[in-house]
């Protein structure tokens, strides 16, 4: 079967989800106004409420909430064969994520633009609130060590890709200034802006002068460094460093300054990126060489399917950004459909090329079932056969091979950079509520949040953890993120449902979703809990027992907490619709 399929069958699925689906939920269960004051114009500071135009903001949030987890999750997800990875994308999009991301930003809206974890204390009261920003707190710990660690090792394996990425940040700060300083136009500029990416990237293939390859300077593969460190091992530690030094300034700086700018250039990188691929895809012509299932598979995708691809299909940090900084910066209130629902259609787009370049990459079966021998073997193997088949892909357009993989790994990078300093924004804001909520003001203060948010993310990512060793601390709590950000996603689905009903709206649309998901995850999660991590089972590990029992225990209080409220009477302290 020709991979061309799949492409014409999603983007049907797509374009018919985003035009009819999506205008219903807008029309007729969310009831947009666009006369509705939003909170970027009544709460306009300059700093977080910005006022931006559509088009910005939904490169923001696209970017925000991509990163490089709607290309690992289907990656991975394919070692169960690739028809039920496609239709968990193509459905969960449509019917989940689109309407959990939407909801979740107009949710925010109609509230002054608080975060769902502050909303989840006027929903379902304080005592839930507590307990729902402590699993989003963690969720977002995972997400920046994660990414910081995706990252820096990207860097130590394409160090072609580190000129252009690091020339973005200059680009991004010289549009805003023009844009938001001289009232010009940001559209232009971007496309220049990534013009000029893309020729440093190409260049920096052909002259090693132009590659920051930081194992290189230390000595090379093997060689010993400061306090008895290899070189690889050094140049991950620099790189984290210089990533949380990063994070520090982006997350702190107004957004019209550098993230709307980087985030706009990225949305171009994704409307490229995509380009090249699925026009490569049609000049290739590839065949699918995966099993549409996986019969010999070591473990069921039922239900690990819906929490191992999770952005792609549905994801709760998409959430935490819709209600975080999005609608801080919606314009208008019916801007709300194309920035959350688009938003998710964008990423679903994403994933389902990620399982189409992973798919068509083998010559033969036999090779794909080599690599993807086993579930952990198809975990370790999924980003670098997703950058080897992307650029094959590309590759199809007379570029070359390794110019391809460069670009394929500065759209990764780029994505992935993005999500950590929104995210690392997001952690601010949580543990500043956290502040105001136990009266502890220095964590009110930006920077002293900041400061929290980046030192303990670092720590976790630089933590030596098993065989491993210095550096894969990043993966310590990587377990729990898949389940953690799929309960979140159901959480944050009913609170949307609890908002509708106390409107007197038909809340089925999110309701279904919420109750799916919610019996997916949490049957994958008392699995692992009790049946792997547990310490009366053999490889037991206590941190993830411990961790995940807790967080299973808040969520059945949530829960419990929850469906009491939908059953209890209106809530005056929430926003009521026109």
């Amino acid at each position: 079967m020709s991979g061309i399929w799949l492409a014409v069958v999603g983007g049907l699925v797509f374009f018919l989800g985003y035009r009819y689906y999506s205008k219903f939920i807008a029309e007729k269960i969310y009831r947009l106004d666009p006369n509705y004051v939003t909170p970027a114009h009544q709460y306009k500071d300059g700093v977080d409420f910005v006022p931006t135009n559509k088009f910005v903001l939904w490169g923001h949030h696209f970017t925000s909430v991509a990163g490089a987890a709607p290309i690992v999750g289907p990656a991975i997800a394919v070692y169960w064969g690739w028809l039920p990875a496609v239709l968990w994308v193509l459905l969960g999009t449509v019917f989940a994520a689109g309407v959990h991301d939407f909801g979740t930003l107009v949710l925010s809206v109609r509230n002054k633009g608080q975060s769902i974890g502050t909303l989840a204390s006027k929903l379902i009261g304080q005592k839930a609130k507590v307990l729902f920003l402590f699993i989003i707190l963690l969720l977002v710990l995972m997400v920046n060590a994660v990414f910081a660690w995706v990252i820096a090792n990207l860097f130590i394996s394409f160090p072609a890709s580190v000129l252009s990425v690091f020339i973005q940040i200059p680009l991004a700060i010289w549009i805003g200034y023009s844009v938001y300083k001289k009232q010009g136009n940001m559209l232009l500029p971007s496309i220049v802006a990534l013009a000029v990416m893309y020729l440093a990237a190409i260049v920096a293939s052909y002259v090693p002068a132009l590659q920051i390859d930081l194992v290189r300077y230390f000595g090379g593969e093997g060689a010993s460094t400061l306090f008895g460190l290899n070189a690889t091992s050094m140049a991950f530690f620099v790189w984290i460093v210089v990533l949380m030094v990063y994070v520090y300034i982006a997350s702190t700086l107004p957004v019209w300054k550098l993230l709307q700018p980087r985030d706009y250039i990225n949305s171009h990188q994704l409307i490229v990126g995509l380009g090249l691929l699925y026009l490569g895809l049609l000049f290739t012509n590839p065949e699918i060489t995966a099993p549409v299932t996986n019969a010999s598979a070591d473990t069921s995708w039922f239900p690990l399917l819906f929490i191992t691809i999770a952005c792609g299909a549905i994801s709760g940090f998409h959430g935490l950004v819709s209600s975080g900084t999005s609608s801080k910066q919606l314009n208008k209130e019916t801007d709300a459909r194309f920035v959350g629902y688009l938003g998710s259609v964008g990423e679903g787009a994403l994933a389902l090329v990620a399982i189409i370049a992973v798919v068509t990459f083998f010559p033969t079966a036999g090779e794909f079932s080599a690599t993807y021998s086993g579930f952990t073997a198809a975990s370790g193997a999924g980003l670098g056969v997703f950058i080897q088949g992307a650029g094959q892909l590309a590759s199809g357009l007379g570029i070359p091979a390794s110019v391809a993989a460069t670009i394929v790994s500065v759209i990764v990078v780029s994505f992935a950079a993005t999500t950590l300093d929104s995210s690392v924004r997001l952690m601010r804001y949580i543990i500043a509520e956290l502040g105001t909520e136990y009266k502890l003001t220095p964590l009110t203060k930006t920077h002293v949040a900041t400061t929290v948010a980046v030192v303990s993310s670092a720590a976790l990512t630089l933590i030596p953890q098993g065989p491993k060793g210095f550096g894969s601390g990043g993966y310590l709590l990587w377990p729990l993120f898949g389940t953690s950000n799929q309960l979140l996603a159901g959480i944050s689905l009913l609170l949307v449902s609890i908002w509708l009903k106390r409107q007197g709206r038909n809340y089925l649309p999110t309701i279904i979703p919420m109750v799916f998901l919610m019996f997916m995850t949490l049957w994958a999660m008392i699995d692992q809990v009790v049946t792997e991590w547990a310490p009366w089972n053999e490889g037991s590990d206590w941190m993830l027992f411990t961790f995940g029992a807790i967080i299973l225990v808040f969520t059945f209080w949530i829960l419990i907490t929850a469906f009491s409220a939908i059953a209890g009477n209106r809530d005056d302290s929430i926003e009521k619709s026109a």
